[in-house]
């Protein structure tokens, strides 16, 4: 703090002697800018060359560029320095003023020796300079004796900011194994102090913590390493502790500090490692093929890509029945078993099997190789286990109906292993629910139990099961199935009622017809049929049976000139054998007709009335004479159908004309609005009455006039209904037989009568409607309205009569 304070005084020592050395020579006055000088060269050149009485005016401003100190903790004022003019004589005539950017709040100037001073400490990193204006006035008249000057006060630097690392702390990484100047990071620090003055804002980086691992350029400030060969495995994370320090790092310097994590990075520079070269293993016998049988592991210290492992399988004596592959979670080696295992038959495997890294570096193979080798040994253990069958299924035949007790095949299952247990046999009850089979417990041969029918069941699916006589738990299935054999129980028959014709003019040895015959004995696709004639029958002169030989035979004329007249109908039997054993046959008969034939071979008719038609009469006359006879009988049936419609009509078959006519008068209506807002033909049915129907056969002869009113002073309801029954007796337009009409009797009506006018013969425009005033409040409304109708009307008379 002593050296800190000797350095300012100095500081302000020399500007103040500068300050004070500048104001004070008697030189001639200084103008504030070329300009100005320029200016007052000009204005005195013409009293230098002739008029006498003119004199140059010298004035002019004195002072240097003004510095003041910052971070300043006197007592007093900081004195700036002094502001004069060669217009002052110093008899207190002028008068010095300020203004611009802290005037009055932070710099003060005397008004009558022009000292400005610095009313409070300023900061260089806050504002490094201030602009301001000085004049100069008379004290009296207040009349600028100089033009306005602008002057700079520099706020003068000192150290009083440290650097500081603003990105700080810092995180880095840089791969193990490294050579020495591998660069890892940079820092960099700032300092607000001024550059460009003195060695205030000049820093130097230096390592405090983190030797001698890295080091720092003490100028740019990046980091590199410093010690070959770090190896991440022995140690991974270094914290670096950097300085910043100003003033060229010299004494009194400020400075800061940030702190650097450097990690190193793996490399693949560490091969693989058994724990133990030799690894010994028992798997049961009974291990299924394709599961996990072991587990061993190579441990590799590097992390990452770096650790994976592959293991392989060093071919051998055992190798090839195992398999090893790599969890990828925990880098083990997992044995698989290939083939099956069996404990009588082998009862160790011995192999090897390397670890080697997937990855490698080539920088590090020098090192050596980068894998490891351990033996592994595993021990098949012995399982009891169930019988095997010689077979993984078994199938057997066997002729239908054979007697029961027959034997029809053999089961063969053995203990494999060393205890050689006695192997029991049984059927599977499930598997034969109607015990159609049994089987010897001890020999294991199956036989019949009961009669076999192929047409009821042809194929039998049993299980049988083979049991350990020491382990009864242990057991093993196979499946069995028995073929039932088709014995030849039907004999063949013709596949169809086979009927055919032969042609009058058929010729000797036609073919007239192929024919095949159907088994109901299996199998269809082998059978084998032959056909040939009766020996009763090997004498016919008219038609014999050809085998072809392909399971179809054919009918064969012997000779020609068949005629119907003669003989219409031929029938031939046909003996039919198939191949079975013991072989069956069966006779069949097939049904010939003698049609006559165009002389292509066409068939024309096979009936025997044709026989007696006359020579010479051919097919198109024939068809010809029915279309005729066809034609009439249709035109006879439409003449007789019409007749019978007109004598069936009557006069009242019109479908107007209803017997059961009813007429509804249940509709009250609404008055005379009603008749314009409804359709009054919704009070008759609309399918028995309509506007203007009089009877058929009674022409009326006077037309219905209008329907007389009620009386308004009856109040019988028995008047009403008479007067509208004689109204229907004297109606000429009714129909001729009895309806039904139905009365809706509305009351004797109100003391105003009718206000409608639908059966008014006449309308009585000037009608007085006075007395509407008389039936009471409920027709107030309406006598007002009329009497209004009233007067206007009245009103208008009057005018006509007036004009």
């Amino acid at each position: 703090m002593l050296t800190r304070n000797c350095l300012l005084l100095f500081l302000w020592g020399l500007v103040n002697e500068g300050s004070v050395s500048s104001l004070r020579p008697p030189s001639p006055p200084l103008g504030r800018s070329r300009t100005g000088r320029e200016h007052a060269r000009s204005s005195a050149g013409p009293m230098r060359n002739g008029a006498a009485g003119f004199q140059r005016v010298k004035r002019g401003w004195v002072w240097n560029q003004f510095f003041v100190l910052e971070e300043y903790m006197g007592s007093d004022p900081q004195y700036v320095g002094k502001l004069h003019t060669d217009l002052d004589r110093g008899d207190s005539a002028v008068k010095y003023t300020l203004s611009g950017e802290g005037a009055g709040s932070i710099f003060t100037i005397d008004q009558t020796t022009g000292d400005i001073h610095a009313l409070r400490s300023l900061d260089r990193e806050e504002k490094p300079y201030y602009t301001l204006r000085a004049q100069a006035v008379d004290i009296d008249t207040n009349r600028p004796l100089e033009p306005e000057s602008e002057f700079v006060i520099k706020v003068q630097d000192i150290n009083d900011n440290e650097p500081k690392f603003l990105e700080g702390p810092y995180t880095a990484s840089v791969p193990e194994m490294s050579p020495v100047g591998t660069y890892v990071t940079q820092v960099t620090a700032t300092d607000a102090d001024d550059p460009t003055y003195g060695n205030s804002a000049r820093v130097v980086y230096s390592i405090l913590h983190g030797q001698p691992y890295f080091s720092v350029d003490p100028k740019t400030g990046v980091i590199k390493t410093a010690l070959p060969n770090m190896d991440r495995e022995v140690k991974e994370q270094y914290q670096v502790l950097i300085q910043a320090k100003d003033m060229g790092g010299q004494l009194g310097g400020l400075a800061g500090t940030t702190t650097v994590n450097i990690s190193l990075s793996d490399v693949n520079d560490n091969p693989p490692r058994f724990s133990k070269s030799f690894f010994h293993l028992r798997v049961p016998e009974s291990s299924a093929v394709g599961s996990a049988v072991g587990r061993i592991k190579a441990h590799d210290l590097d992390i990452g890509k770096n650790a994976e492992v592959e293991y392989t399988i060093v071919p051998g004596d055992g190798g090839a029945m195992f398999d090893i592959t790599t969890n990828e979670h925990n880098q083990e080696g997992i044995l698989i078993l290939k083939r099956p295992l069996d404990y009588e038959t082998k009862k160790a495997y011995t192999f090897k099997v390397d670890a080697s890294n997937a990855h490698l570096d080539p920088r590090f193979q020098s090192f050596g190789a980068f894998k490891d080798t351990a033996t592994v040994k595993i021990n098949v253990l012995d399982v009891d286990e169930p019988p095997v069958f010689n077979k993984p299924s078994y199938v057997m035949d066997v002729y239908e109906d054979t007697p029961a007790g027959t034997i029809i095949g053999a089961v063969t299952a053995q203990d494999l292993d060393a205890s050689s247990s006695p192997v029991r046999y049984s059927i599977d009850w499930k598997s034969d629910l109607d015990s159609y089979f049994d089987i010897d417990p001890v020999e294991g041969t199956i036989s019949t139990n009961e009669l076999l029918d192929r047409e009821s069941i042809a194929q039998h699916n049993i299980s049988i099961v083979a049991t350990k006589l020491n382990s009864p738990v242990l057991t093993s299935r196979v499946a069995v199935t028995v073929h039932v054999l088709d014995i030849n129980e039907f004999p063949p028959e013709l596949a169809s009622p086979y009927e055919t014709f032969v042609c009058e003019n058929a010729k000797v040895g036609q073919v007239i017809q192929t024919f095949s015959a159907k088994d109901q004995d299996l199998p269809p696709a082998g059978q084998q049929f032959s056909f040939r004639s009766p020996k009763e029958d090997l004498k016919n002169k008219n038609f014999t049976i050809r085998d072809f030989g392909n399971n179809t035979a054919g009918i064969v004329t012997k000779r020609g000139g068949f005629r119907r007249r003669l003989q219409e109908i031929y029938f031939l039997p046909v003996v039919i054998d198939d191949n079975g054993y013991p072989p069956k046959s069966s006779t069949g008969t097939l049904t010939i007709r003698v049609c006559g034939c165009e002389s292509d071979g066409s068939l024309l008719t096979c009936s025997a009335e044709a026989i007696f038609l006359p020579v010479g009469l051919s097919t198109g006359a024939l068809i010809a004479i029915l279309l005729c006879i066809v034609i009439l009988l249709v035109i006879v049936v439409l003449y007789v159908g019409l007749r019978r419609q007109k004598k069936k009509e009557t006069l009242m078959s019109s479908k107007e004309d209803i017997r059961d006519n009813v007429i509804h008068y249940d509709d009250e209506g609404g008055g005379e609005e009603d008749t314009h807002a409804f359709d009054m033909g919704t009070l008759r049915n609309p399918k028995v009455v309509k506007e203007n129907l009089y009877r058929r056969d009674v022409k009326p002869e006077m037309k219905r006039g209008p329907r007389p009113a009620v009386s308004q002073d009856s109040a019988d309801i028995r008047d009403f209904i008479n007067q509208r029954l004689k109204e229907h007796d004297t109606d000429n337009s009714a129909p001729p037989y009895d309806s039904l009409a139905t009365y809706a009797y509305e009351g004797d009506g109100s003391v105003a009568e009718s206000l409608s006018s639908i059966e008014s013969l006449a309308v009585d425009l000037e009608e007085d409607y006075d007395y509407l005033s008389d039936w009471g409040p409920r027709f107030k409304t309406l006598a007002g309205i009329f009497g209004e109708q009233s007067e206007t009307q009245s009103d208008s008379t009057t005018t006509e009569n007036t004009h």
